[in-house]
């Protein structure tokens, strides 16, 4: 990978010059809305929801949220990870791209490098955990890169890395832990904070604010506070002003990207991860002041089952650029998965929807957003990180009965019985 003696500054600034870079690259993805979700989002759980967890017996929190979603599932490759390839091969010089380029990854950074080296001209050879889904394996060699397989840890992983580039001389570029991915995966901020303002420009409704009566000045009205280099609540938001951003962890690459293109603007940004089996590393090290250098979960969101790396742990775990970390069950996911999938016609994979799981069901960050948000709640940026699933994996993820299937499919009626009729759509 390109030396860290040459990399840019982890800032703003150098994340708007990485977006010049791959502009011609990459797919402006669009920013959608959805009237339900947010009506959910803004409506208490019941407290039967609340069994069994560390809210149990509280009030529900009753936040009000408008939410604005960046879909990633619709970049190329079907996820955000061609950013941080696109920069990261930018950055190489040709001496370095001649050697070709190999990497480790579960499926969508594999992709994206693959795609990323054809594009060069160059060799891609790619580490993938045996574990990957065959989808993610065919495209990624569908690009025309060489696949190696591992085992399913950061560990395994590197040590096939390590033999890779003994026996060919390619040149690493990490899936998430190096400034170049970093500033790449950042660009979407820069684009969602735009497109927000863009959108509710031309309806003011979409956002919680619309009914202010703030003067609006460079997006917002005061802004983010800091005090002894820890955030402070936000002052009143105006219309066209993303409030936060949460976005999913597993690396840390698009996080901390997102983290610092948007340090300094007055948006909150918070991580979401799942919870199963250790997989909330980024959580729990936040609790204990520590990174946790490896993590072996087997999540259904598959992309997310890696440790934070640690360029983007120096980044998440400054909290004037992270406000929080949130972690979220597997049911919490499959539910919020649903939702995008039958009400915003999305096709997502569950690695995408950990933000939104938050905002639905964490009952901290909802009460977070009550405490500080009032009557007028918070606009709430949702990256949907990507959409490399397939048809068959969802359906075991949503298994139904044969006659509750029927039904489903209008074969059956309420009480059972199978009638073909002629009914207009």
């Amino acid at each position: 990978m390109a030396d860290l003696s040459r990399t840019l500054p982890l800032e703003r600034s150098s994340v708007q010059s990485a977006h010049k870079r791959i502009k011609e690259h990459i797919h402006l993805t669009p920013v959608l809305t959805s009237t339900t979700l947010s009506i959910l989002a803004s409506t208490p759980q019941i407290p039967e929801a609340l069994i069994g967890t560390p809210f149990e017996g509280q009030r529900p929190a009753h936040p009000r949220i408008n939410f604005f979603f960046k879909c990633e599932n619709y970049q190329r490759i079907g996820a955000f990870k061609v950013r941080g390839a696109f920069h990261a091969l930018s950055r190489l010089s040709n001496a370095e791209l001649a050697k070709g380029v190999v990497t480790h990854s579960s499926g969508n950074h594999a992709q994206a490098l693959a795609l990323a080296a054809r594009t060069y001209g160059v060799p891609a050879h790619i580490v993938m955990p045996t574990i990957s889904t065959p989808s993610k394996i065919a495209a990624t060699q569908g690009y025309g890169a060489k696949v190696y397989f591992s085992g399913s840890t950061s560990d395994e992983r590197e040590a096939v890395v390590e033999d890779v580039i003994r026996d060919t001389g390619a040149i690493l570029v990490p899936p998430y832990d190096h400034p170049d991915i970093i500033l790449g995966q950042g660009t979407m901020a820069l684009e969602l904070e735009e497109q927000a303002k863009e959108l509710i420009g031309k309806d003011t409704a979409l956002s919680v604010h619309s009914k202010g009566k703030q003067d609006i000045t460079n997006g917002h009205e005061n802004g983010t506070n800091h005090t002894n280099g820890i955030h402070t609540s936000s002052l009143k938001s105006g219309p066209g002003h993303l409030d936060a951003v949460i976005a999913p962890i597993g690396g840390g690459g698009m996080l901390s990207g997102i983290a610092t293109a948007l340090h300094g603007t007055g948006t909150f940004v918070f991580g979401a991860e799942p919870s199963f089996e250790g997989a909330d590393d980024a959580r729990r090290g936040l609790a204990a002041n520590k990174r946790i250098p490896t993590v072996k979960t087997l999540t259904i969101a598959d992309g997310l089952r890696t440790p934070v790396g640690e360029i983007p742990w120096t980044i998440i775990s400054d909290k004037t650029k992270l406000r929080g970390m949130y972690a979220v069950t597997e049911e919490q996911i499959l539910q919020a998965m649903r939702l995008v999938l039958e009400r915003m016609k999305v096709f997502v994979e569950p690695s995408a929807v950990v933000g939104l799981a938050v905002a639905l069901y964490d009952e901290e960050f909802r009460s977070l957003v009550e405490r500080e948000g009032g009557e007028e709640g918070w606009d709430v940026g949702v990256v949907l990180s990507g959409g490399n699933t397939t048809v068959e994996a969802i359906s075991k993820m949503f298994p139904v009965s044969g006659e509750n299937g029927e039904r489903m499919e209008g074969k059956l009626g309420g009480q059972g019985e199978r009638i073909a009729e002629n009914v207009a759509g």
